[in-house]
């Protein structure tokens, strides 16, 4: 690409925010503009406004530290410096589609990181290896907000990431019924250990609405896109339970299935070795190669040893085994504020811009 795209990054602060920022810093194709928060840390220098709050390992991009941070309540100020945005927000839900909604209709596309529009019936939900085709409902959304640019589209939460893609290949064995227990990283909850020390030696088994988004959201990224909206899929039935763990990065998932038509499990992880997206086939920035990876060791995936693989954008199997309920079981790891936050959605950026939809100004 001749010209970088330029990226607002709205929610810079935050966990998320910052994983942008850090994303964003050697990016081959975009580069950040804009860097948005609260009015409470609006006119700061970026790097004032998260003193004391830095919390990735990775160092803070010198440019982006130097930025004046931009309010949230100011987008008509801002709105004409960025071609498209990222957004991260920690809003209540209705506050947050009426954010992403008065950006789309500044015509700036939005590509969201949070669950506020994520069942709004026209914003497509994507994995970007998984079902690029509902991008096409963006035309219809386009005319409902009245433009010819601007529109929003979202990632998923983390957690589903982790195993979504595992089962996605496995599809046209008619998969029935699945029984899922995720243990999820407190990053997912953007803390750290210095943050959240009660967490040190604990495990929580609770965490708000993930349960539900859980067993609903993969019927929607499996669903079909028809007259510009999403068909759920409905076909597959969902039980999960979702656990705080003491783990800083990495959601991992143990997965039960049982499928209409049973395959070996030969043939499973063959699926798993060759499974590629758009993404992989296209060469995005962002992709990692291989997507999928299993290993045959069975103390494999670790998120110490393997939550980084595909720079935090790879998803990991293993375990593979029969089990006596349903036909098969297995565990998956994902990078929860990589692959499962700020990094899907760059590599929903990617996509986008490959299929025609973010452009420049």
């Amino acid at each position: 690409m001749e010209k970088k795209l330029r990226a607002g990054i709205i929610g810079a602060t935050g966990y998320v925010g910052q994983r942008f920022v850090t994303l964003m810093a050697d990016h081959p194709w975009f580069e950040t503009t804009v860097v948005a928060a609260s009015p409470r840390s609006a006119g700061k220098m970026y790097k004032d406004a998260v003193k004391g709050r830095w919390k990735l390992e990775a160092a803070m991009p010198e440019n982006i530290g130097n930025m004046t941070v931009a309010s949230t309540d100011d987008l008509e100020k801002w709105a004409n410096d960025v071609d498209f945005v990222f957004c991260a927000v920690d809003m209540k839900k209705d506050e947050i589609k009426a954010l992403e909604e008065r950006i789309a209709k500044l015509e700036t596309p939005v590509v969201s990181n949070n669950s506020a529009n994520r069942w709004t019936e026209d914003v497509p939900v994507v994995i970007p290896e998984i079902n690029h085709d509902h991008m096409q409902i963006i035309e219809q959304q386009k005319k409902r907000l009245g433009t010819s640019r601007g529109f929003i589209a979202a990632k998923p939460n983390c957690s589903i990431q982790s195993y979504v893609p595992a089962l996605s290949p496995l599809r046209h064995f008619g998969i029935e019924q699945i029984s899922v227990c995720t243990y999820q990283a407190i990053s997912g909850a953007g803390k750290t250990f210095t943050d959240w020390p009660e967490m040190v030696n604990n495990m929580i088994p609770f965490i708000g609405g993930e349960e539900e988004k859980s067993e609903k959201e993969p019927l929607r990224i499996w669903g079909k896109a028809a007259n510009g909206k999403i068909d759920l899929d409905h076909e597959t039935t969902i039980s999960a339970q979702c656990y705080r763990v003491a783990v800083q990065e990495g959601h991992t998932a143990a997965v039960s299935v049982k499928f209409k038509n049973k395959p070996s499990k030969e043939e499973i992880i063959k699926l798993w070795k060759d499974y590629e997206g758009l993404p992989q086939k296209a060469g995005l920035p962002s992709a990692p190669k291989p997507f999928l990876t299993y290993f045959e060791e069975d103390n494999r995936p670790q998120p110490a040893l393997d939550v980084m693989n595909g720079n935090g954008m790879g998803v990991t199997i293993g375990r593979l085994r029969e089990d006596n309920i349903f036909d098969y079981k297995f565990v998956c790891l994902s990078h929860n504020t990589l692959r499962g936050a700020a990094g899907g959605a760059v590599l929903t950026a990617e996509l986008l811009v490959h299929l025609g939809y973010i452009d420049h100004k």
